[in-house]
């Protein structure tokens, strides 16, 4: 699948922001985690800012992939290790329609940016521009743009 990254940072960075608690928002963008697991089916695709739950921070990005799902339990258990889970099996899955949200291409920010969490958003945050450029120059000095 080729990769839109030069598309994206031709622009300002990332527009959607995926909320993910801690700790797997870091597990996510320390590559750790590969599936984030959520009740419900993801069309987008693309680069999405890792923001953690709470905190006001886009702690990195990645590349939201493809969607797997709905998963039934022996998937979901054959593949724990990519949800960044330590549990060899569970006995019934987290949602009725269980899915995974395939991420690739985890980039962790040295330092994380803070942004302003517009009120009622739960899943996902329309970043400003502002985080956007701030994500774009984050990922320049880790190396990941020239």
């Amino acid at each position: 699948m080729p990769s839109n990254r030069s598309l994206w940072f031709d622009r300002l960075g990332p527009l959607k922001g995926l909320i993910i608690r801690q700790p797997w928002a870091n597990m996510v963008v320390m590559g750790e985690k590969k599936w984030e697991i959520r009740g419900f089916r993801v069309h987008f695709r693309g680069p999405v800012a890792i923001i953690a739950a709470g905190t006001g921070t886009v702690v990195g990005c990645c590349e939201l992939v493809d969607c797997l799902g709905p998963l039934n339990l022996e998937m979901y258990n054959r593949n724990f290790q990519l949800m960044g889970s330590s549990n060899t099996a569970v006995e019934t899955l987290p949602y009725q329609n269980t899915y995974a949200w395939v991420m690739a291409q985890p980039r962790a920010f040295q330092h994380p940016i803070p942004y302003s969490h517009p009120k009622g958003a739960v899943i996902w945050v329309k970043l400003p521009d502002e985080t956007r450029q701030l994500t774009r120059d984050a990922e320049r000095a880790n190396g990941r743009l020239g």
